[in-house]
């Protein structure tokens, strides 16, 4: 007849190999989760980087909007700077 801590050290091996086993089973699918995962952030890299193409572009269309406003801002602010500068002497002259 078996003793018992003969019965226990064998199943305690049987658990062993058991637990073993799953772990393996585990790891694989922890590899081919992170497969998964890198494939899709890398399709979300390239989607990004088309994009910033395009947001380049938008960027180099708003600084030239800027430019021209800014631009035409300064002319008209002159304009009126030189329209009450000549009141203002036209006043002081009298």
């Amino acid at each position: 007849m078996v003793e018992i801590s003969e019965l226990l050290q064998i199943m305690f091996y049987l658990f062993g190999i058991a637990l073993f086993i799953v772990m393996i089973i585990l790891g694989v699918k922890v590899i081919q989760l992170l497969d998964r995962a890198e494939e899709v952030l890398s399709n979300v890299e390239d989607k990004v980087n088309t994009l910033n193409g395009i947001f380049s572009v938008i960027n180099k269309a708003t600084t030239s909007i800027d430019l021209i406003g800014s631009k035409i801002v300064g002319s008209v602010v002159g304009v009126v700077d030189k329209i009450f500068k000549k009141k203002k002497e036209d006043d002081e002259y009298e």
